[in-house]
């Protein structure tokens, strides 16, 4: 029979295991980020096997949740999968191969862009003082497409039944016979 250890003593060999794991694995360079909501989604899975190893010159970090990833360092591009789904938002929208995305440039240098009309929603949030929104959008954008899109963004010509939208100043006045 072996002996008993102490309480204490179990307490100070799991926090020396734990210690040694985290020298071990490289914690130290880990991201800390929150999960999506829906990060548990398989199709986030797919996406998060499928993002680059590197943006640019950024090389890819390790990050301590799930569907998520980060990119240089200090991390200039976060991916995050899982996140609730949006209606229709008065945000800019551009089509990055395919991917319809919105972006929020409200925190700026750090903008903001996030997945429209693709269930789980995506986000990915860029510094562009280290990287161009465009160029990490578009290097995560054909990890996104492996989810089918059930909606997209609408342009102005697409709201106003197609041709052009041209604002004028004042109304154009109709002649008078």
């Amino acid at each position: 029979m072996l002996p008993r250890r102490s309480a204490r003593a179990r307490r100070a060999s799991a926090a020396l295991i734990s210690t040694a794991a985290l020298v071990l694995s490289g914690c130290a360079g880990t991201v800390p980020l929150d999960p999506g909501p829906d990060a548990n989604n398989p199709e986030c899975a797919a996406i998060s096997v499928r993002v680059p190893d590197t943006i640019n010159d950024l090389n890819r970090r390790s990050t301590n949740a799930q569907a998520t990833a980060a990119w240089g360092d200090p991390a200039a591009v976060i991916y995050r999968c899982g996140l609730p789904e949006q209606g229709p938002s008065d945000l800019p929208c551009f089509d990055v191969d395919g991917v319809d995305w919105l972006l929020d440039e409200s925190n700026a240098p750090r903008y903001v862009f996030t997945t429209y009309g693709r269930t789980p929603v995506t986000e990915v949030i860029v510094d562009i003082t280290y990287v161009a929104g465009a160029d990490a959008v578009r290097a995560i954008s054909s990890a996104v497409s492996v989810v089918d899109a059930d909606a997209r963004c609408l342009a102005a010509t697409d709201v106003f039944g197609g041709g052009s939208v041209s604002p004028t100043a004042e109304p154009t006045p109709t002649p008078t016979p």
